[in-house]
């Protein structure tokens, strides 16, 4: 197998790291219009069940998915970026916590968003999630950003 090291600019690492924020906030915030900004007009979801969705059915979805009273909190963590050429992996775990009927149950589920960028512009071409087994969680220490109830949460650094 062949491995190349490519260093890129911190500038495509933050880029692709804020991204990443404001596909997470369009999540929270139900925001579909600046999600769909991010997504490449042959973009596909695959869900951890294997079902495919389109683009419309996923902006569809999109707009009522988060319930803050359902999904009372709601974690990023371990991201890791991966950029080839004009494609990027993006890919983090989520720690989320939902509410119903008066019981909570938390999980992860990681995530993988392939992005391609054509004329400058990084567009999400895939996303794909995967449930994570408990013995696999990744730490408290590489949490990005917390929602709680909607709300992003103050880091403390």
């Amino acid at each position: 197998m062949h491995s190349a090291t490519v260093s890129y600019p911190s500038s495509v690492m933050d880029e692709l790291r804020a991204i990443n924020a404001g596909f997470i906030h369009n999540f929270v915030t139900s925001d579909v219009a600046a999600h769909d900004a991010l997504l490449h007009p042959e973009f596909i979801n695959i869900w951890p069940t294997g079902q495919r969705w389109d683009r419309p059915s996923y902006l569809k979805y999109w707009a009522t998915a988060f319930d803050p009273k359902v999904i009372v909190y709601w974690d990023v963590r371990d991201e890791l970026i991966t950029v080839i050429g004009d494609v990027a992996l993006v890919r983090s775990t989520n720690k989320h916590t939902r509410r119903r009927d008066g019981k909570d149950v938390t999980g992860m589920t990681m995530y993988t968003d392939t992005y391609l960028r054509e004329n400058g512009v990084w567009t999400c071409i895939q996303a794909q999630l995967t449930a994570v087994a408990p013995e696999h969680y990744p730490a408290d220490d590489t949490i990005v950003s917390v929602c709680i109830e909607g709300k992003l949460q103050p880091r403390a650094h």
